[in-house]
């Protein structure tokens, strides 16, 4: 499959309805193929996928959007925070035992794994914005920032369980307000790493256009899932994730990583 045409576009059909199904930036499927099936270097998969999720997390924040299951200034100020948390997080990278803190982060994953499993999360949707609650999602933006820079997990994964079991979001409401802040998340990254050579421009785009029209369904799709199965699926997501992590709790995260 390393040197099939059909390789990358397949690729993105199943990133791009990952994204949408989840809410999440796809990261954590995209990145493994690129490399074991496309070949592909490990930094620069890192690269190419965020620049493969500008188009992708875009068609399925339209899926949410057409749904109404987009919360605007939550989004926003959330966005803000990961903008400072992950530039900190980055420059902590060299001053704190990663290995651990990825290992209690899998962990943590994995128990709230085991809450979505148990009990799927009943809500009563986020209200109005007031002062205490802009600095409360300021703060999740600022937390999910610097545990992606100095471990590399994708925001998504630690927004949606977030804005579900703190703010009481819905589950549909949740998915496409993290998708909200991965777009520009990936838009400024993908920039970054052209700057720096560390993406494949072919690819990403053959990845990120064939994952399009998936990413939209995968996103209306999201609206039909019963509370129980979203919970239960998105459970797997963060078993998967927490798996990953342990497994990579060595390596040094790739910059401007989202997933």
């Amino acid at each position: 499959m390393k040197n099939s045409k059909w390789g990358p576009a397949g690729v993105g059909v199943a990133t791009g309805f990952l994204s949408g199904l989840f809410g999440v930036g796809g990261g954590i499927l995209m990145v493994p193929c690129l490399v074991l099936l496309l070949g592909m270097e490990q930094r620069r998969a890192h690269g190419t996928s965020l620049g493969a999720m500008v188009p992708i997390s875009a068609a399925a924040l339209v899926g949410f959007l057409l749904d109404g299951s987009v919360a605007w200034m939550p989004g926003l100020l959330i966005f803000a925070g990961s903008s400072v948390g992950v530039t900190t997080g980055t420059g902590l990278l060299n001053r704190l035992p990663i290995r651990l803190l990825r290992i209690g982060f899998a962990v943590l994953l994995l128990v709230t794994a085991v809450e979505f499993l148990v009990t799927a999360p009943h809500t009563e949707g986020h209200g109005g914005v007031t002062v205490p609650l802009a600095f409360a999602y300021f703060g999740c933006g600022l937390a999910t920032g610097l545990l992606s820079g100095t471990m590399g997990v994708g925001g998504g994964v630690i927004m949606i369980p977030a804005m579900i079991l703190l703010f009481g979001f819905f589950d549909t409401t949740a998915k496409g307000t993290s998708l909200l802040v991965i777009l520009p998340t990936s838009m400024i990254g993908t920039a970054r790493n052209r700057r720096s050579g560390n993406i494949d421009p072919g690819v990403a785009l053959v990845v990120g256009l064939s994952g399009v029209a998936s990413a939209f369904v995968g996103a209306l799709g999201a609206g039909e899932l019963s509370p129980r199965l979203s919970a239960t699926l998105f459970a797997g997501l963060l078993i998967v994730s927490a798996a990953q992590m342990l497994r990579h709790a060595n390596d040094r995260p790739a910059p401007e990583e989202a997933a």
